[in-house]
């Protein structure tokens, strides 16, 4: 029987931190109903159940459901032998381990790098470059031992010397990636940033495979954030490397030399990534020689899965897509909770929205329940806090499920001196009750929220008016401050620590402040034990729910389509294809 590789759906055991070293609070904003990391289009909604069997842990809405007609396959699919097919958006180009912008340039960034540290299923990490880590008992310094005999693609040793450029690149001063590893606290690493030393102090090469690191200040996400830097060649990457001046990297994004399990052999802009197995990979070749990472488009996925032009794709979640997967027969299907969530975002610099009754009312008044229906049916869940319920901080002590109150919204409204006026629409200080929203344009999503938006509120007294805008557009108003309200999502790291709702935090775009709720944020952070920090944040997601930054709307499922002739395709609310890679085979 084809080994299953059952969801994920355990409590994590330790503390564990972002994907990306310290990217900025380790959240990242996304178009609506759209899953990974970064920017990416947005998904289809409006789904009801299925009804295969579930597999281990599910239920009829999530699980891993196995193909019901496996020779049904298409003999285009067949007859790869030697080649996967994984189907996606086109990636822009930029494989550098420390520029890359969308999920899909770091499909092809891990799949040809590596750092100290991979990511598991559960979103903890273990030792992949790593030989050991030690830990000193004050957590201020970090030994990490490299394992010996590791090469680059192109026949390099790798060093822990690299590291330590890796280090200084994202130390450096013109360094605008998304990378914030500043505030890892690495001794001399401010000093080196503002152009007062040529090199950290707290970094010290003992030989080729041994490097410390010594930090001013540790938190629960040191050791790992210092773990997931990856390795580059510095004699490639270092290469007429100034101080100061790291424009020459550009050239290099597309030229990518990893020590990974695959290696680029082609790239063209809008159709596809070419990849081969790296023979001399130190955890072995790869099974499957070469990978190609397609264009697909929502439109066409289906066909191209149908032809046997592709073989793994994430596929949007609806009741016409889960039947015409299951029709097809020969697909497997991986059904999972999004590590993220779709979110109502608000301006707290308007006066209107900076009274907390107007925004519970905001809640109260907002029929979530019947939104999240339309759109997905049973394939996603109201929420109420900014976590994922697979999340080792997700909690529902103490929190209020907001549940449609029209009566107790127009009473919050009413104490909030919002009193309607001769035509109904709310009015205070001589100013109407008006929001203006930005929506994304052909978005199921927001078409389905819109209508009972409009109507929910105009109940309430406030009249919705909306402009339809692409999800750049309103990302850049986001940027400026210009907008009033929209609708998009975060996509959430495994650790709970984000700065997108502290004071002045580096992804707080909605200007909301709350002194508790940065308290309870950094007593979960510099807390070592995992209980302690479970409660902070449970005191943290409690200060949000009553104070309501936002208005929180869905956690949705993720829908991943698999080729059943393949096997080890790894995919989990937290982990990507791309990680394991070199564990997938074709079954001949």
């Amino acid at each position: 029987m084809k080994k299953r590789i059952s969801l994920l759906f355990v409590i994590m055991l330790m503390a564990v931190t972002v994907l990306a070293a310290c990217s900025g609070g380790g959240t990242a904003e996304q178009p609506p109903s759209q899953g990974e990391q970064t920017e990416q289009p947005p998904a289809e909604g409006n789904g009801t159940e299925t009804t295969e069997p579930p597999a281990e842990g599910g239920d009829e809405s999530q699980g891993y459901f196995e193909a019901t007609d496996p020779s049904l396959n298409p003999a285009a699919a067949l007859n790869r032998k030697d080649t996967l097919i994984v189907g996606m958006t086109a990636p822009k180009g930029v494989f550098s381990p420390f520029y890359w912008q969308t999920a899909y340039d770091r499909y092809v960034v891990d799949a040809i790098f590596d750092s100290f540290f991979s990511l598991n299923g559960d979103g903890t990490y273990n030792n992949r470059l790593a030989e050991s880590v030690e830990v000193s008992e004050d957590k201020l310094k970090y030994t990490f031992k490299l394992k010996p005999g590791v090469t680059y693609s192109n026949g390099d040793p790798v060093t822990v010397k690299d590291y330590a450029f890796a280090l200084k690149v994202l130390h450096d001063k013109s360094y605008d990636g998304q990378s914030d590893l500043l505030s890892v606290n690495i001794k001399g690493g401010k000093d080196y940033y503002d152009g007062k030393a040529d090199e950290i102090s707290g970094i010290k090469v003992i030989d080729d495979n041994t490097i410390e690191i010594e930090v001013t200040e540790a938190n629960a996400m040191t050791k790992d954030n210092l773990g997931t830097v990856y390795f580059v060649p510095e004699s490639i990457y270092g290469k007429g490397y100034k101080q100061g001046d790291l424009e020459y990297m550009k050239d290099l994004h597309a030229k990518p030399v990893g020590s990974g399990q695959y290696v680029l052999k082609s790239f063209s802009p809008g159709q596809e990534v070419v990849l081969e197995a790296n023979p001399n990979y130190f955890l072995g070749t790869p099974k499957i020689k070469n990978v190609i990472y397609k264009t697909t488009t929502d439109e066409t996925k289906l066909a191209m899965f149908q032809s046997g032009e592709i073989d793994v794709d994430m596929v949007s979640v609806s009741e016409d897509n889960v039947e015409a997967i299951k029709e097809m027969g020969f697909l497997d299907y991986n059904m999972f909770p999004y590590n993220g969530y779709g979110y109502i975002a608000l301006n707290h610099k308007d006066p209107k929205f900076q009274d907390v009754k107007v925004r519970q009312a905001l809640m109260y008044g907002l029929n979530r329940a019947e939104a999240v229906e339309i759109i997905y049916g049973p394939y996603a869940n109201v929420i109420n806090i900014p976590q994922s319920s697979e999340s080792w901080a997700f909690t529902n002590e103490g929190i209020d499920p907001y549940e449609y109150d029209v009566e107790k919204a127009k009473q919050l409204l009413d104490e909030a001196g919002w009193t309607p006026g001769v035509d109904g629409i709310r009015e205070k200080d001589g100013k109407k009750f008006e929001i203006h929203f930005s929506a994304t344009a052909d978005n199921p999503v927001i078409d389905a929220l819109i209508p009972i938006m409009t109507q929910n509120y105009q109940e309430l007294g406030i009249k919705l008016t909306s402009e339809t805008l692409d999800f750049n557009a309103i990302m850049d108003k986001k940027d400026k401050g210009e907008f009033e309200m929209f609708f998009a999502a975060w996509g959430l790291t495994p650790d709970p620590d984000s700065t997108v709702y502290i004071t002045d935090g580096q992804q707080n775009d909605i200007g909301f402040s709350n002194p508790e709720y940065d308290a309870a944020m950094k007593k979960g952070l510099n807390s070592f034990d995992l209980e302690e920090r479970k409660a902070a944040y449970a005191e943290a997601y409690q200060v949000l729910n009553k104070n309501v930054p936002d208005l929180p709307i869905y956690q949705r499922r993720d829908m991943w389509a698999i080729n059943s002739r393949l096997n080890g395709i790894d995919i989990t609310p937290y982990k990507n294809f791309a990680v394991d890679l070199y564990k997938a085979e074709i079954q001949q």
